[in-house]
């Protein structure tokens, strides 16, 4: 099938589940009553997702307060309670973050009782998203390592681990959350490429680097707004990505300063373009979304395009973020009805 359907990872939680539109929500019960609750909201995200015509779901991250601190915070050397502000992601906004206390180990599956749970709950294709080593780094405080390179190769080595695992349970995709690769671009050229092929060494399963310009808030939107006409952050990324041993890259499009040409510096990697603007509540038509799959033919062939999320949509609307999958699965029908623009 031409244009396979996805979406960046997480969807909002239900107010009966945590403080709705938040990024850090605060979880409304606690234990067993937590876990029924988020199976529950799995439940839902899952039959969201089918019922737009989504062909790889997710679990819309509905077991984790955040993207990140929900994998980082379950491994041993990051503590939890020891919570100190810092500014992440170039300084663009702070954030409360744990604190790496020392060695990072993984001694347990963080993610697996989720994915069994969605693996029972969908035929479909399962992804798992999993935040990238570099952006780890970035939304954590170091007590220990003394340099973020050697930091993000420990996560690194505790990511590969998890996916084994989780390939093992059924899951298909695993999608790495890099982006932080959008902001240090010296990093990811000196030790960010590397640390994410040593994440993803071995994968048995399909495999995914996704790099935005963040969720919808209003720190990232002022960011991209004083980006200019032009973002060329994925001109710097996309040759670097092109190198490295991930199947595909998954990247912002819909309604952005993207230049499209930069789609050709992907070389032979398969492309996630996203279809669906997170920055608004204004809800995409079909006629929208095939229009941006169609500017993507221009420069790649049908079977390296996949469609997807510009991000996460955990701090939308519920109603707003439902909405804009279905334009997402409609939008994607009317692409493969189409025939291959002229370039």
């Amino acid at each position: 099938m031409r244009f396979p359907t996805t979406i960046a990872g997480s969807l909002p939680k239900p107010d009966w589940l945590a403080d709705p539109e938040k990024l850090w929500p605060s979880w409304h019960l606690a234990g067993d009553a937590l876990r029924a609750a988020q199976d529950d909201a799995t439940r839902v995200a899952l039959f969201e997702q089918q019922r737009a015509g989504i062909d790889i779901v997710t679990d819309g991250e509905q077991s984790r307060r955040h993207f990140v601190h929900g994998f980082a915070g379950s491994l041993d050397g990051v503590d939890t309670s020891k919570i100190a502000r810092r500014g992440i992601r170039g300084d663009r906004y702070e954030a409360d973050c744990p604190t790496i206390v020392g060695p990072v180990r993984r001694t347990r599956a963080v993610h697996a009782d989720e994915m069994r749970f969605a693996r029972d709950a969908t035929a479909r294709r399962l992804k798992i998203t999993i935040p990238g080593p570099m952006t780890i780094v970035d939304t954590l405080n170091d007590a220990h390592y003394g340099s973020r390179a050697k930091a993000a190769f420990a996560f690194a080595h505790a990511i590969r681990y998890e996916i084994e695992e989780l390939v093992a349970l059924g899951v298909e995709v695993v999608q790495i959350d890099e982006p932080a690769f959008n902001v240090y671009f010296d990093e990811v050229e000196a030790w960010g490429i590397a640390a994410l092929d040593a994440a993803l060494a071995g994968a048995a399963c399909e495999t995914v680097v996704h790099v935005c310009y963040g969720y919808g808030v209003p720190a990232n939107n002022a960011w991209k707004h004083a980006l200019g006409d032009e973002w060329n952050q994925y001109a710097h990324l996309f040759p670097l990505l092109a190198q490295s041993a991930v199947d595909a890259v998954s990247f912002e499009l819909a309604g952005s300063h993207v230049p499209e040409r930069v789609l050709g510096a992907l070389g032979d990697k398969n492309a996630v373009v996203g279809v669906i603007d997170v920055a608004t509540d204004r809800i995409e038509t079909p006629e929208d979304v095939a229009a941006t799959i169609e500017a993507a033919r221009r420069y790649l062939p049908d079977e390296r395009i996949s469609c997807s999320t510009n991000c996460g949509m955990a701090p939308m609307r519920r109603d707003v973020a439902y909405a804009k999958l279905r334009a997402l699965g409609a939008g994607a029908a009317i692409a493969r009805g189409s025939e291959r623009p002229r370039v």
